[in-house]
């Protein structure tokens, strides 16, 4: 199960990853949140999906998911540097 919050600083965005079932808005000075299930490790895709200004285009999202073990690794890895 993963939660995430999501804001912004500039305008409206429509945070989505289709293969996740996962939309959320990210409004200028609120805080929005929603979480999701990934059970299979992949890369997953997604977009802005508000037209949102000129840079609109070259806003992609990208979620890595990893096995638990992987996880567990790179922690341990990280807290030992």
């Amino acid at each position: 199960q993963i939660g995430i919050l999501v804001t912004v600083a500039d305008v409206i965005h429509s945070w989505t990853v289709p293969a996740l079932g996962v939309k959320v808005d990210g409004t200028p000075g609120r805080l929005n949140q929603t979480n999701f299930l990934m059970n299979r490790p992949g890369l997953f895709y997604g977009q802005c999906s508000e037209i949102c200004g000129a840079n609109h285009s070259f806003m992609p999202i990208v979620i890595e998911s990893l096995p638990v073990n992987h996880f567990i690794k790179w922690v341990t890895n990280s807290t030992n540097s």
